[in-house]
């Protein structure tokens, strides 16, 4: 089993192996920017509220959203700037970035691999966070069942390969403490098949 190790620069590596490479990647952005970010974007996205059918009722997902196409002309330019910062660490021609509005420690995203269909074969996820710091957990779906856990703090990027997609589950559990509120830009390849679709 890889043990996470610790480069020059701040960039930590989870996973390295056969069922693929996760890499978190500390002061991206500094902090003053992350905070300017978070605030523009909290003020300035127009969040949208989703209803979603769970156990047999309709239920709030906890937790606010936006998706947003990079490739338009109308796109937010500080999207763009993010998506450039995303860049330095890893290098993949993004076209799309989908936000997460956090509240507070009650909102929350279950465990979930990306939906392999919507997003380009063989290109990585990178995951942009800015306000408070949330843990986020990634596990193995099949045993040897191997658990990470990520603080997400303002200005890290975390990157995970496509193909860990297939082998591992991530998400935001909801936490006992107090959490300031919080917003994750999930950068993604889809292709003008998955916008067609």
């Amino acid at each position: 089993m890889n043990q996470p190790s610790l480069f020059a620069g701040g960039t930590e590596v989870l996973l390295d192996d056969a069922s693929g490479r996760i890499v978190h990647a500390l002061d991206v952005i500094p902090a003053t920017t992350a905070t300017d970010w978070f605030a523009r974007l909290r003020d300035g996205v127009p969040w949208q509220a989703d209803r979603r059918l769970m156990y047999d009722r309709e239920v709030d997902v906890p937790r606010l959203r936006a998706e947003y196409r990079l490739d338009l002309r109308d796109t937010p330019h500080l999207l763009l700037e993010a998506a450039a910062a995303v860049r330095t660490v890893v290098e993949a021609p993004y076209d799309s970035a989908g936000l997460n509005y956090y509240r507070d420690e009650k909102d929350s995203v279950a465990p979930h691999n990306d939906k392999l269909g919507f997003i380009r074969e063989g290109e990585p996820i990178a995951l942009l966070s800015l306000g408070a710091t949330r843990r986020m957990v990634i596990r193995a779906k099949k045993p040897p069942r191997r658990v990470l856990s990520v603080d997400m703090v303002p200005g890290s990027v975390l990157v995970m390969s496509y193909s860990t997609q297939l082998h591992y589950d991530h998400g935001i559990p909801k936490q006992a403490a107090p959490a300031g509120p919080r917003i994750s830009l999930a950068f993604r390849v889809r292709g003008e098949a998955a916008y067609r679709s």
